[in-house]
């Protein structure tokens, strides 16, 4: 069943977008708590949530992209442009804090990481999409 569903280019682009925007969405929530020295909340829980699910797509597009037959380098641009920040996201999970506000400054640092990642993805991705 889903190796007879075909991802058009356009998707590709999409979702990448839709990374970008969930990444910046995590980086003004996280930064915002952080900047008023707030512990980390349930709406900063939330956005990072929302961001991991996102690059999780993103990763298993690459996978159908290279399924496809569009080259090793689209599977390694999202596999890795998605992989990388999830690895930041479990690395602040990992990190022991018994601080809620320090807990909160780390996720600022982990989304600013994220962003300034998937937005090169971003970019390098846009160069290759084919059509």
């Amino acid at each position: 069943m889903i190796d007879s569903i075909f991802v058009p280019p356009n998707v590709h682009f999409a979702v990448g977008m839709l990374v970008v925007l969930a990444s910046l969405l995590a980086l003004l929530v996280a930064g915002w708590s952080a900047w008023k020295r707030r512990p980390m909340n349930r709406r900063v829980q939330l956005a990072l949530i929302f961001f991991q699910i996102v690059l999780m797509v993103q990763v298993l597009i690459g996978i159908k992209l290279l399924d496809q037959g569009l080259g090793a380098l689209q599977l390694y641009i999202h596999f890795m442009g998605g992989m990388a920040p999830l690895a930041f996201c479990l690395v602040m999970y990992w990190l022991p804090t018994a601080d809620g506000i320090r807990k909160g400054r780390i996720a600022a640092g982990v989304t600013v990481l994220s962003f300034v990642f998937v937005l090169m993805t971003f970019m390098i991705g846009s160069a290759y999409v084919p059509g």
